[in-house]
């Protein structure tokens, strides 16, 4: 039986993945009984992790909200749902472009005042209406930057209804890329894009390197009259540049998912609170991907989707199954493999992937795996977690 602790609200469609036999799933438990943590927008960073504490899953795409160098110091698998609510935030990115175009926020709040105008609306409403005008999305030029599961979307519904499209992403995989329409350019650098958008929608990860990646420098390559859109993190656009930018008319409207304090009520800002996620649909789907993962991780030792870890997809096994996390280091696993021949165990199979200082092995043996060679493989050094299945 394996103890998970939601930190948040999260869809009951877990339970269809995560059965009551095998996984007790719920909010009461202490953090010192949980073998791994579901979590949506709680805050991790002042939580203090047990040894027994195997994994956190996100469900969500940013993780911000959770300590990723301390989990990987300690052996903690993180899990995120990458494009999992990727329809929800592509639909709201195109209706909030139309709404930004086409003055819509503006438009419904000065309509609201005629009321009580009663036989004279509809010809105010005629004389009014000219204040609102503007311009339609097809012809237009959008630049998506980070073409993740989320911008690739974005930019293929644009192509779809008409617009020029220009991606910037310079990790872009060669899985990715297969899924990219054929009439979306790819700039091999960012001012490429930042000089021909009439809109610009960024979709990109915030770490220490990217926050204020949107800052004077980009902001001064950009045509007059730009309106640039934020559904990723906040931190991405440097407010104070964003604030000149808007003021010397370089940025006509900036649309954000993300609003702070300085952005409420400020005329060229079309602040939204945090809804691009925020739908029944791509909740279920983060719900349903983040149990999955987790389920796997238990049953099999597989790890797919996570920030920190190597990516490590393992076929369920008859055999006894040993999982352990390292560093990735010389000879660590011809220490590993010398450990578990002196105790004359057989491998049948075995799997080992890297990432940067982090290294993941999974071995099948055909014996059982006594508490004795447990000790004997944790005091490799370098080995951080051990587990058997």
């Amino acid at each position: 039986m394996y103890n998970i602790k939601k930190l948040n609200k999260i869809s009951p469609v877990i339970y269809d993945y995560l059965p009551k036999e095998q996984y007790n799933v719920t909010s009461h438990l202490e953090d010192s009984e949980s073998d791994a943590f579901l979590v949506r927008s709680a805050d991790c960073h002042g939580m203090e992790f047990a040894e027994n504490t195997l994994a956190i899953a996100r469900a969500g795409a940013g993780t911000n909200n959770i300590p990723i160098d301390r989990c990987t110091q300690q052996g903690i698998v993180v899990f995120n749902t990458p494009g999992a609510n990727a329809n929800g935030v592509k639909e709201l990115v195109l209706g909030a472009m139309i709404s930004a175009s086409r003055n819509l926020p503006e438009a419904y709040d000065w309509a609201k005042t005629l009321k009580g105008q009663g036989e004279e609306v509809p010809e105010l409403v005629e004389k009014g209406k000219g204040q609102f005008v503007g311009g339609e999305l097809k012809g237009k030029t959008l630049g998506v930057i980070g073409l993740g599961a989320i911008g690739i979307m974005v930019a293929n519904a644009a192509s779809a209804i008409g617009m020029n499209v220009i991606g910037y992403d310079p990790f872009l995989s060669v899985d990715k890329a297969w899924t990219i329409s054929m009439y979306t350019h790819k700039a091999e650098k960012l001012d490429e894009l930042l000089e021909k958008a009439d809109f610009i929608t960024i979709h990109i990860p915030q770490t220490d390197k990217t926050k204020g990646f949107l800052s004077t420098p980009e902001f001064s390559k950009m045509k007059d009259g730009v309106i640039v859109l934020n559904f990723a993190r906040g931190g991405l656009v440097k407010s104070t540049s964003l604030f000149d930018a808007m003021e010397s008319g370089k940025v006509k409207k900036y649309v954000t998912d993300f609003p702070d304090e300085e952005m409420i009520g400020h005329p060229g800002v079309l602040a939204i609170p945090h809804l691009g996620a925020s739908t029944p649909e791509s909740e279920e789907n983060c719900a349903v991907m983040a149990a999955q993962q987790l389920k796997d991780f238990f049953e099999t030792g597989s790890i797919h989707n996570s920030v920190n870890m190597p990516e490590c997809i393992v076929p369920p096994s008859d055999t006894v199954r040993i999982t352990i996390l390292h560093k990735n280091t010389p000879n660590m696993v011809g220490q590993i493999t010398n450990k578990i021949a002196n105790y004359n165990l057989n491998i049948a199979d075995m799997a080992n992937k890297s990432r940067g200082e982090i290294a993941y092995t999974v071995l099948n043996l055909d014996h059982d795996v006594t508490p004795e060679v447990q000790a004997e493989l944790g005091n490799i050094e370098g080995v951080i977690k051990i587990r058997v299945i």
